[in-house]
């Protein structure tokens, strides 16, 4: 069963989001309170607990957040979902917009370790009904 472990916002983009108890997801919009939010097509990220561990066995001191996603997963495989998958996160219903994204510049966990997983296994996706997501809610695909 897949799961929410962290859910986690920030005020500004390119920074780094602090694990909260819960979020309020917004139709059309995204977080509320969230620098990311808005009419847009990445309106909330999504990022596994496995891929941060990938980080953690390359020695970094990482955690939920800290790769900028607003929901950490455990138990799905993100990078496999194709664009236009609808997942039921808690209350929420969201559609993948988008697998991984090109990073302009370089974060400091990618000068720190040589690499970084949210350019290649984070995801993206807009809110097409919204709800309060708290961690231990459940993630399901939703059949087309």
């Amino acid at each position: 069963m897949a799961t929410v472990e962290a859910v986690c916002i920030s005020e500004n983009k390119g920074e780094r989001k602090k694990p909260v108890e819960s979020v309020e997801l917004r139709e059309n919009h995204g977080i509320v309170g969230d620098g990311h939010a808005g009419d847009w097509h990445r309106q909330v990220s999504l990022l596994a607990t496995e891929s941060i561990d990938k980080m953690r066995k390359l020695g970094l001191d990482v955690n939920a957040g800290d790769f900028a996603e607003n929901i950490t997963t455990k138990g799905i495989d993100l990078v496999s979902l194709p664009i236009g998958t609808r997942l039921q996160v808690g209350p929420a219903l969201l559609e993948v917009t988008q697998i991984g994204k090109e990073c302009h510049t370089r974060c400091a966990i990618y000068y720190q370790a040589g690499d970084c997983v949210m350019p290649k296994e984070g995801i993206f996706a807009r809110v097409i009904n919204g709800g309060v997501v708290r961690p231990a809610d459940r993630i399901a695909v939703v059949p087309a």
